[in-house]
């Protein structure tokens, strides 16, 4: 496992703003993420490995 990113930390990676990342999370289409102690949190190696598979699918 790696490191554990915040909403804020994921955004900024993604470019994009928390509410969107928030919605994405909302409509299941945002990187795998997990409710830990009231918070979500993302697997820096599971983001990586999604952001991957995002321009796989895109190349496809």
């Amino acid at each position: 496992m790696g490191k554990l990113l915040t909403m804020k930390e994921v955004a900024e990676r993604l470019r994009k703003t928390v509410p969107a990342l928030e919605y994405q999370v909302h409509v299941k289409k945002a990187p795998p993420s997990a409710l830990i102690g009231g918070r979500r949190l993302f697997d820096e190696d599971k983001l990586e490995a999604w952001i991957a598979e995002q321009f796989d699918k895109a190349s496809a």
